[in-house]
């Protein structure tokens, strides 16, 4: 009875890790999550800066199973002025993989990038 039961939890925890990711493998929740190695900040938008304006850009991208950001998108954006130059930034980044029962896996991730004069 025992045995049964563990195969039963091991069949289980399989299944909700199938369920974790999508059609092209690509996992929305993960053992261990990501981890920058590098990251580059954006370049501020020298007519936004000259204007005093600040802001904020989510971006979501894939971190594949080496640590590369893939697919970079602008999610939500306070001023699409910062669009372009957070994209190109976190295109650059590299990462520690996230990791599913011990092995590299890609994963899906939003970062929001602020543009603040102060910085």
């Amino acid at each position: 009875m025992l045995l049964r039961l563990s195969y039963l939890f091991l069949f289980i925890g399989l299944v909700s890790s199938l369920r974790a990711q999508d059609a092209n493998g690509v996992y929305s929740h993960v053992d261990v999550k990501p981890a920058p190695i590098r990251t580059l900040r954006p370049e501020y938008p020298y007519q936004l800066k000259r204007d005093g304006v600040e802001g904020i850009v989510a971006v979501t991208f894939i971190i594949d199973e080496h640590g590369n950001v893939v697919d970079p998108e602008v999610k939500k954006s306070s001023n699409d002025g910062f669009n372009q130059s957070a994209v190109k930034a976190i295109a650059q980044w590299k990462f520690r993989p996230a990791k599913v029962g011990g092995k590299p896996v890609k994963c899906r991730v939003t970062v929001p990038i602020r543009f603040n004069l102060d910085e």
